[in-house]
């Protein structure tokens, strides 16, 4: 017994139990309050602080959190929709070269074609143009020589 519980003892000879737990629960909270240092204080309440600032903090993250679940979502969703259009993008590639190997098919018969009927042209020319040049020369000649040969005619 502290030095109260002996002063209520010694002046009436007997404790009574209220009179126990009130000297109890006293003691209890004096001996708390006297084992609690200014120090002690000082780092209960920076741990109080500490576990604020951590809570105004938790929802920052929780927030960059669901973003980052969002642009997962957003990425995942571009892959599925971009894989159909690089399919469709190649199977488009591959009809257009085999349209081009066919116009390069039909552009090299052309060429062809046109190398012929230029050599056609070049044989029809020497063959027919050499007479025909001798043709117009002699009928040339035909038409001064007749020219020549008719009276003319006198002015009045």
């Amino acid at each position: 017994l502290d030095a109260v519980d002996r002063a209520t003892y010694s002046t009436t000879g007997t404790v009574g139990a209220d009179h126990l737990r009130m000297v109890r629960s006293y003691s209890l909270t004096n001996r708390l309050v006297h084992l609690m240092s200014g120090g002690d204080i000082a780092g209960l309440i920076a741990a109080g602080v500490f576990a604020v600032l951590v809570g105004l903090l938790a929802i920052p993250l929780v927030k960059l959190g669901r973003v980052f679940d969002e642009a997962g979502t957003a990425i995942r969703d571009l892959g599925r929709n971009v894989t159909p259009l690089l399919d469709e993008a190649t199977t488009t590639i591959s009809e257009t070269n085999k349209q081009l190997a066919r116009v390069d098919t039909i552009t090299k018969g052309v060429a062809e074609a046109t190398g012929n009927v230029s050599s056609l042209i070049a044989l029809t020319a020497a063959t027919v143009g050499g007479p025909l040049i001798k043709i117009a020369g002699f009928s040339a000649a035909v038409k001064v020589a007749l020219g020549a040969l008719k009276p003319k005619r006198s002015a009045k």
